[in-house]
Formats: C-alpha cells, sequence, structure tokens
C-alpha cells in the first residue's frame, strides 16, 4: 500500500464560500435523481405504461437491493482508494455515466408497456441506483474528510442543503410541467432536458471537492484493510449512529412517500392535475430559504432538538390535508409550506450529524468514514424505494385502476379513500416512530451550540 502524502499548507482552514458553492452544486443534479424518480415514476407507470399498482411498487423497491450492498460497498472501496490515493474522486468521476441511465429509465420505447415495460424501467432504475452511489458516497463523505469542527460541518451542509432543495424544486416544477400531457415522448424529452444538469453540477463537484480538501485538509482513515462486512459491522455497532440511521429511515420513508402522492393527491384529492407543480413548488420554496434560518437555530438548540422540532412539524402536517379541496388552496398550499420548511430542517440536520457521529469514532479511533457513510446512503436509498412502494400499496389495497397515455378513469370510492390515507395517516405515523428513534441520540447533548467546537 502506496503511502499518502501529508497533509497541505491549509489545513484546518475554514472553507471558502465559493469553494462551497461549487461542492454544493453537485447537489443540483442530485436534487434531479432523488425528486423526479420518487415523484413520477409511479405516476408515469399507473398513468402511462398501463403497470398495476402493486407492480409499479415491486419495481421502485427490488432494485434497492442492489442499493443495500452497493452503497456499503461502495463506501468500503471508497475508503481503500482514500487510503491509498488521498482523495475519493476516482469514485465521484464514474458517478457522471448516471445521465445515460436517466435518459433510458424515461425513454420506454413505443408499445412497451404493462409488465415488458416495468421490466425496462427496473433494469435502468438498477443501473442508475449503481451509478448514483458511486456519485453519492463520496460525495456525501467529503464533509467527514474535512479537518473542520462541530458547525463549520452544519455550514457546508447548508450550503449543500441550499442546492439541493434549489435541484429539487427546479425538478420538482420543471419535470411535472413537461410531462403535463402523459405521453411517453415528453418523458423522454424531459430525460434528455434534465440529464444535462446531472452532467454539468456533476462535473463541477468533483473540481471543488478537490479545492476544498486541498484548502482544508484531509482525514485519511486509518491505515488498515477491512472487509465490507467488517465496516458494516463497526457502523452498525456504534449506538448513536444506528439510532440516527433508523430514525433516518423512517424519515426517508415518510418523505419519499409523500413525494410520490403528490400527484395522486393534486388529481384526486384537489381535482386539478395541473396543480402538483404548485404543490411542490410550495413545498419547496420554503425548504430553499429555510436553510440559514434552520442553521441560526440549531446554534442555539443544537442539531438534535431542532431534528425533532421538524419531524414533530411532520407528524401534524399531514393530517391537516385530510378535508382536500374543502379546505380551499391558500390553506393547502400554507400546510405544504410548513412542511416544506421541516422537510429542509430533517435533511439539514440529518445530515450533518453524520459527520459528527464519524468525529467521535474518529476519538475512539475507529473512524471509517466511508463505511459510515456506505450505510448512511443505503438507509437513504432503501427510504427512496419504501416510501413510493407503501404508497402504491394503499393504492392497490383500495383498487385503484390504472391507465395508459394519461388518459382518465374513475376510480373507485375506496380507492380515494385509500390515497387520501396513504398521503395523511400513514406519513404521520411514519414520522413518529421517526422521532421516537431520534429521541435516544444521544451525541448531540454533550454538545454546547457555542462551544469551543464552533467551526
Amino acid at each position: 500500500m502506496s503511502a499518502v502524502a501529508p497533509a497541505r499548507p491549509g489545513t484546518g482552514a475554514r472553507p471558502r464560500a465559493r469553494d462551497l458553492t461549487g461542492y454544493a452544486a453537485g447537489s443540483l443534479g442530485m436534487g434531479v435523481w432523488v425528486t423526479v424518480p420518487g415523484l413520477l415514476l409511479l405516476y408515469f407507470m399507473t398513468h402511462t405504461l398501463g403497470v398495476s399498482p402493486f407492480l409499479a411498487g415491486l419495481t421502485l423497491l427490488l432494485p434497492k437491493i442492489v442499493d443495500a450492498v452497493a452503497h456499503p460497498l461502495f463506501g468500503t472501496l471508497s475508503d481503500r482508494q482514500a487510503r491509498r490515493a488521498g482523495h475519493r474522486r476516482g469514485m465521484l468521476r464514474w458517478g457522471l455515466l448516471l445521465a445515460l441511465a436517466w435518459i433510458g429509465l424515461f425513454s420506454v420505447p413505443p408499445g412497451v408497456s404493462g409488465w415488458p415495460a416495468a421490466l425496462w424501467v427496473g433494469a435502468f432504475y438498477i443501473a442508475g441506483n449503481v451509478l448514483y452511489a458511486c456519485f453519492q458516497v463520496p460525495y456525501l463523505t467529503t464533509p467527514s474528510d474535512l479537518r473542520i469542527g462541530y458547525h463549520e460541518r452544519t455550514r457546508v451542509f447548508m450550503y449543500r442543503m441550499l442546492l439541493l432543495t434549489v435541484g429539487l424544486l427546479g425538478a420538482g416544477v420543471a419535470a411535472p410541467a413537461l410531462v403535463s400531457s402523459g405521453e411517453r415522448g415528453a418523458y423522454a424529452r424531459m430525460a434528455v432536458l434534465l440529464a444535462a444538469v446531472l452532467v454539468a453540477t456533476g462535473a463541477a463537484a468533483v473540481v471543488f471537492v478537490r479545492r476544498l480538501t486541498d484548502r482544508c485538509g484531509f482525514r485519511v482513515p486509518d491505515g488498515r484493510a477491512h472487509s465490507v462486512s467488517a465496516d458494516v459491522r463497526i457502523a452498525w455497532r456504534d449506538r448513536d449512529f444506528r439510532t440516527l440511521v433508523l430514525s433516518y429511515l423512517f424519515t426517508s420513508v415518510t418523505t419519499h412517500l409523500f413525494l410520490a402522492a403528490v400527484p395522486f393527491y393534486a388529481e384526486y384529492g384537489l381535482d386539478d392535475e395541473g396543480l402538483t407543480a404548485v404543490l411542490m413548488g410550495a413545498f419547496l420554496v420554503p425548504a430553499v430559504v429555510a436553510g440559514p434560518v434552520w442553521k441560526r437555530v440549531s446554534r442555539r438548540t443544537g442539531k438534535q432538538r431542532a431534528l425533532l422540532m421538524c419531524q414533530g412539524a411532520f407528524v401534524v402536517g399531514p393530517l391537516a390535508l385530510w378535508p382536500g379541496d374543502a379546505m380551499g388552496l391558500p390553506a393547502t398550499v400554507a400546510v405544504i409550506a410548513v412542511l416544506g420548511t421541516a422537510f429542509a430542517g430533517l435533511q439539514l440536520f440529518a445530515f450533518s450529524l453524520v459527520p459528527d457521529v464519524v468525529a467521535a469514532a474518529e476519538s475512539r479511533g475507529t473512524a471509517r468514514a466511508g463505511a459510515y457513510t456506505g450505510v448512511w446512503t443505503a438507509t437513504e436509498a432503501t427510504g427512496t424505494a419504501i416510501g413510493p412502494y407503501v404508497y402504491s400499496a394503499a393504492l392497490a389495497i383500495g383498487g385503484f385502476v390504472s391507465t395508459t397515455d394519461g388518459r382518465a378513469v374513475a376510480q373507485p370510492d375506496s380507492a380515494l379513500l385509500a390515497l387520501l390515507i396513504g398521503v395523511t395517516v400513514v406519513p404521520a405515523a411514519l414520522m413518529a416512530v421517526a422521532a421516537g428513534f431520534q429521541a435516544r441520540f444521544s451525541l448531540d447533548r454533550a454538545r454546547s451550540p457555542a462551544g469551543p467546537d464552533a467551526g
């Protein structure tokens, strides 16, 4: 194993805003991949490709079995690369090929529908998830790699979450507008347009990850080689990390269930399919501006208390949507905006606690940042699949009727009730479980919000 060069001058320096902005640009493309499949794939399959809700849900869920293996594997491989080369950028570059799988995902050939269409989507979804993991694991390990303190790690994630939310907003509003006709050709054109965003923002991230590590220093993982299973066991034995992972699993399931439900709620709960883009805007515009506010809140309360506040808002908020169009559009938009504000905090605090856990593990001599991040991103990926699957299961139980090319079809009352329960009661219950796990997280209790590690 070759020796890693010592840290360059500038080790421990405060990250510059322009470097953080460039690094965070990678999250714009991540926002496209996270938002659009979660928002539109279930709807695409049930309304354009004629796939039944049950099969559509399986198509979204089963590829995540690959993720459960790929993310921890890439975490271990990323650590090995970091020990050998002093950086993780090689794997990042492979992730730029995600754009090809992205285009294939929504470019289902004419005449292909039902289970063959589900097979097509599932194959490209697996390829995309693997390439996304190539990018996501080393990208999200960067804050743990930098030689910076407690509040500086929150600052890094604030930039990242701000641009991630911009990506979520742009994709969440533009994609539904581009495919409003419901035709498969519209989905293919949308995919080609957004593929350019994936490539450009990913390339910017590769450049600025290097600039950040050059300035702030790079924490090289310990010099011993480890197996994937050993890395996963070490990460899972960390009580605080395990608690945080379980909390975020239910958080991710909840938020991605909610995203998958938005088009159905707009069409059947508010009687206007065109309101999907409006609701996504109401959800994500507040999230764009909430990041800096949540950062100031966390300096007063600590990340743990602030995260619990956001989870509490997501327990109550979905229940307020039960009346549907009877509550009026302004009130609905207001509730969605509150949920969007909470969503920004859920992402910011959960992700910024991960490098804190890694730093604590490092002080005990067990830090393996890539391994921790691999487990974390596998958890996130699992949540992105389970959420839409749970909602599709609710639709299937209610007897929801699928169609092709966006044609209107009458739904039975049982299906309308099921899709309403799925967007209100179910996410509220799931987030309550997430908050229960998060309440057991103890690492942040010892932190003074304005302590010496303020960064």
